[in-house]
């Protein structure tokens, strides 16, 4: 090992100051060069962007792998990222997953409670691949109105890893009917009372007495789309009435309805309507 100072890693985008819970994002250009071993204390998945080669220290001795765009390293958060040199430099993707979480969901599903991931040098997995490039581009548009989107990926990444990757498999049961019609009535009548807010999937799934982890799952069976996108919809359907009055200003309308920028809430609402908020104003 070379006594020279660590590499400089370039972050395009990070999810640290959004208060996301449980999980975190880095967006980063990996250098071409070595870097210590290194104790996380997160679960951690890397997700590759491009193609690229890896030699990674391991029970002393040099262990090589050719990655393609889409593979993915998971490594637990009881174990170190060992010491590393990749050939070229890289852009990855780098997830950052409280272990809590993983006990959390696991409890829930009434599994094994001691349970921990299995390292994973190299696996292809589109599933969580398109969550985590989904889970990026929420960093860029949404920003601080991404966290009910977020833990609702959370929730299902944590599933998705305790099925597939853990040191005891877990036979997660399938709920089936939906939420309760009084439940569902609670959950929206809360939606609606704090469209102003910036709503969380623990906070509805509260409003049902539902766990988190069961929550989201329900809500799309009850009403055939996620609780995100039903959140979505009835800020659109409250922000068209609330244009038509013209004595509020357009980031007036963007604050009532629970967007934390103008630009995120222009996108959503021109998404649902085809028009932007001055457009659709205007043609009253």
């Amino acid at each position: 090992m070379t006594n020279h100072e660590p590499p400089q890693h370039l972050h395009l985008l990070d999810s640290f100051d959004l208060g996301w819970n449980g999980l975190n994002l880095i967006y980063e250009i990996e250098p071409a060069d070595e870097t210590p071993e290194i104790k996380l204390g997160m679960d951690f998945i890397c997700i590759a962007l491009d193609n690229f080669s890896a030699s990674f220290m391991m029970d002393a001795r040099w262990q090589h792998r050719a990655y393609a765009k889409g593979d993915i390293i998971i490594i637990p958060s009881t174990q170190v990222f060992p010491r590393t040199q990749l050939d070229r430099e890289t852009p990855l993707l780098e997830l950052f997953l409280n272990p809590n979480v993983l006990r959390r969901t696991a409890i829930d599903f009434d599994s094994f409670e001691n349970i921990e991931l299995t390292r994973q040098l190299q696996v292809n997995d589109p599933l969580i691949e398109q969550m985590g490039l989904a889970m990026m581009a929420e960093v860029k548009v949404g920003g601080a109105s991404s966290k009910l989107y977020v833990e609702s990926m959370t929730s299902a990444l944590s599933a998705h890893l305790l099925r597939r990757y853990c040191s005891q498999r877990s036979v997660i049961k399938e709920y089936t009917g939906g939420l309760a019609k009084y439940k569902l009535r609670q959950v929206i009548e809360y939606i609606n009372t704090h469209l102003e807010d910036n709503l969380t999937l623990s906070e509805l799934a509260g409003a049902a007495c539902t766990s988190p982890t069961y929550f989201a799952s329900l809500f799309k069976q009850s009403m055939g789309i996620t609780p995100h996108q039903y959140v979505m919809q009835c800020r659109i359907e409250k922000a068209k009435v609330l244009l038509k009055d013209s004595q509020l200003t357009l980031v007036e309308v963007c604050q009532l309805v629970g967007f934390q920028n103008q630009s995120h809430f222009t996108r959503v609402f021109k998404q649902y309507t085809k028009l932007t908020p001055k457009v659709y104003r205007d043609s009253f």
